[in-house]
């Protein structure tokens, strides 16, 4: 399991709009399990994927969780920074 976490100028709702596209059905095909406006999860290719975003000053506080992603969680950290 990977944990990763950043700050974001991006708003908490977001980084979640941005995780779906990202993670989801149009990007690397995980399906969404959960979705609300700070948090996201996603599972598929035997692992998976859990992004919150709480917000923080004019952006947000981002923490990532993966399982068998760990690549593709520290491309999207990286794009959102």
């Amino acid at each position: 399991m990977l944990r990763l976490g950043t700050k974001s100028k991006l708003k908490p709702g977001e980084v979640v709009k941005r995780a779906v596209k990202f993670f989801g059905p149009g990007g690397y095909g995980l399906k969404v399990v959960e979705e609300n406006e700070c948090c996201v999860a996603f599972e598929g290719g035997g692992g998976g994927v859990r992004v919150s975003a709480a917000a923080e000053g004019k952006g947000s506080n981002v923490d990532l969780e993966s399982v068998e992603w760990d690549y593709q969680a520290k491309e999207f950290i990286r794009s959102i920074s």
